[in-house]
């Protein structure tokens, strides 16, 4: 049977909460980068999430460890994922720009991204790393501007998810 792992990152609970939500649309483990190692790794599909913070960086947690976990492994063969929360309306030009840095760096891993997203019903003038024309390299939330959505697109995504698996 297909194995998924959603491993995260958080700094004030909001993309832990989104990832324990995630986790139990799969039917599957939420991990904190913080306590991951290589047997995290160890699933068919890797769901990573993260904020972004200042200007486009990483949440703190998958700076240094996180990242030298992904940058360690081999993941040929594997799907990968990622979701992010951030501000899409106060920082449109970084929005999610986290998404975009975790994709690059599985997918430089041997990794496929199975995540992309459809752009067409986000309300804030996005351009950011993030997107790739009429479609998101991941999920972006906003938890700000539109946390009524959010529930809409897991599931919406979590559906297209599984059908990876």
């Amino acid at each position: 049977m297909a194995k998924a792992t959603v491993i995260y990152g958080s700094t004030t609970g909001m993309t832990e909460a989104v990832a324990q939500r995630l986790a139990a649309l799969l039917g599957c483990e939420a991990v904190n980068i913080n306590a991951a190692d290589a047997s995290s790794l160890d699933a068919d599909l890797l769901v990573l999430g993260t904020s972004t913070w200042g200007v486009g960086d990483l949440q703190d947690d998958w700076m240094g460890a996180g990242t030298a976990l992904l940058e360690a492994a081999d993941l040929s063969g594997k799907k990968v994922a990622a979701f992010g929360v951030g501000d899409s309306m106060g920082f449109a030009d970084s929005f999610c720009d986290g998404v975009a840095t975790l994709v690059e760096l599985a997918t430089g891993k041997g990794a496929a991204n199975v995540g992309a997203f459809p752009a067409a019903d986000y309300d804030g003038a996005v351009s950011s790393r993030v997107c790739a024309g009429d479609q998101f390299l991941g999920l972006p939330l906003d938890e700000t501007n539109e946390a009524d959505k959010t529930d809409a697109r897991l599931e919406k995504w979590s559906a297209q998810l599984k059908a990876t698996l």
